[in-house]
């Protein structure tokens, strides 16, 4: 059963992938999240993609392919809806979005300093930081619930799902393997949950 806010959020996406089918350089161009360049020579004077501050939002709602929307809906069903049901519409869109600026501003920073270090300017984009802040409050509110993920055929308890995951991410960021994807920002979203978590205390009242 949907929730309303992971009803609205997965109609959002589904539609700005279809606008992306048709217009695909303009709303990378406008709404992908680009390195800020606060400290380096920026294309700002060159016309080319540079930041705006509604990126930190935007870029949540693109999706480089199929693959990587249906992987990110899937896990956005498969934890929002339990999540929104316990702390209901308001608090769950605080908590998703401020992953999604958590995750933006991790990722600004390392793409400055790679920026400062000779390396290439590119967008990121994916609702993935708000996903992994899903995932983080999902294994810490329910750590004994079991999962069944597509790309895992045993179960496997929600705590230690969250620590693999989060230290595969942390050692694929650090060593650069698996290149094109903002293992950063998934951190970033990880640990703004987190944070916002420990600041809740316990986390939102349980319905």
């Amino acid at each position: 059963m949907l929730t309303p806010v992971v009803r609205t959020l997965l109609l959002l996406n589904g539609l700005v992938f279809l606008g992306e089918l048709v217009y695909p350089n303009l709303l990378i161009s406008w709404f992908a999240l680009w390195p800020g360049g606060l400290l380096t020579t920026t294309s700002w004077a060159e016309g080319l993609p540079h930041f705006w501050p509604w990126q930190i939002i935007t870029y949540s709602f693109l999706h480089a392919g199929l693959l990587h929307l249906g992987l990110n809906m899937y896990a956005l069903w498969l934890f929002g809806t339990r999540l929104e049901y316990v702390w209901r519409g308001r608090m769950f869109t605080v908590y998703y979005l401020s992953c999604v600026i958590g995750a933006a501003l991790t990722q600004l920073t390392v793409s400055e300093i790679a920026l400062l270090q000779g390396g290439p300017a590119y967008p990121v984009l994916g609702a993935s930081g708000g996903v992994f802040g899903l995932l983080v409050a999902f294994g810490l509110l329910f750590p004994e619930a079991e999962l069944m993920l597509l790309f895992l055929p045993v179960p496997i308890k929600a705590k230690w799902f969250v620590i693999g995951y989060g230290a595969v991410e942390l050692l694929a960021g650090v060593t650069g393997t698996m290149e094109g994807i903002a293992h950063f920002a998934h951190l970033g979203g990880m640990v703004t949950g987190y944070l916002l978590l420990r600041y809740w205390r316990r986390g939102p009242p349980r319905r």
